[in-house]
């Protein structure tokens, strides 16, 4: 009979946080690497849903996400190239979280996720 190990926490968070856990547990399980600006910069996207590029760089680097708008459009970028972000449009472009990370951001949020970390057999 195999053993297992189970941890079983329960933690009570803000849902900036919780938000920042999906987007993070959603980059952990498809090996995209991203720096803390960028995910400060992707949880404010999630939480604003779909919103115009130009003023959504602006409030970044209000918030000081980001040091400059334009520091902010290169991250966004580089977010799209991951297939993190999705642009719409050709003038005034609106972004948004793409909806396969399927991150939720409304009312009362309970993640359930369960993880089995299967210990390699000898040789």
């Amino acid at each position: 009979m195999t053993r297992v190990n189970k941890v079983d926490k329960k933690v009570r968070m803000s849902r900036d946080g919780v938000i920042k856990y999906q987007i993070l547990t959603f980059c952990f399980l498809n090996d995209v690497q991203i720096s803390i600006s960028d995910l400060n910069c992707l949880t404010e996207l999630a939480k604003l849903g779909s919103h115009e590029l130009t003023s959504f760089c602006k409030l970044v680097a209000d918030k000081n996400i980001f040091k400059s708008p334009q520091s902010a459009r290169n991250a966004i970028t580089k977010a799209e190239k991951k297939k993190l972000v999705k642009k719409l449009g050709h003038n005034r472009k609106s972004i948004s979280i793409s909806n396969s990370m399927n991150i939720q951001t409304e009312g009362t949020i309970f993640l359930d996720y369960k993880f089995l970390g299967i210990e390699p057999q000898g040789s």
